[in-house]
């Protein structure tokens, strides 16, 4: 059985970030998974009703807030429950998620400072999905996620459809 990947879409070039641009990774690996059919896409925020483009937000405290203070906590929270529910309807094995960002950062996010500063910590998303014990990688962590492909398909324990 192949091993599903919850992806971010930006990472697949889709032009759903909060500038209205794409982050296309270009790394062989990912290019193979996509080719094999493995990726089940997702923008949180664009599903959590969002409009692309978006004013930037980042995590200030327990809230996701643009630098004027617009409130978008619950449309974050709503994208990732949709990214929760997507993972699940298609038995994902783990997640690709676009590092840094307030929905999908899985090591870093900005610091709440709009300066450009990041901080250990986790987007909105990512912290679903670990909530609920699925894997989350950045896409800076492909190696990782690639050895974590291949144990999971070695130990023939990748999630059914």
């Amino acid at each position: 059985m192949t091993a599903k990947i919850l992806v971010s879409s930006c990472l697949l070039g889709q032009q759903v970030r909060y500038d209205g641009g794409g982050k296309l990774c270009e790394d062989p690996r990912f290019a193979r998974w996509q080719a094999e059919g493995r990726f089940v896409p997702v923008c949180p925020e664009v599903a959590g009703g969002l409009p692309t483009p978006r004013p930037p937000a980042q995590i200030r405290g327990d809230r996701v807030v643009t630098e004027q203070g617009e409130d978008f906590t619950e449309a974050f929270d709503r994208g990732a429950e949709i990214a929760l529910q997507a993972a699940r309807a298609h038995g994902v094995a783990l997640a690709i998620l676009k590092q840094s960002s307030p929905s999908c950062g899985s090591l870093f996010v900005y610091d709440g400072t709009f300066s450009g500063a990041k901080r250990q910590g986790e987007g909105r998303t990512a912290a679903l999905l670990r909530k609920h014990g699925f894997k989350v990688f950045g896409e800076d962590q492909l190696e990782e996620a690639e050895r974590e492909l291949a144990r999971l398909e070695l130990e023939g324990t990748v999630p059914e459809r």
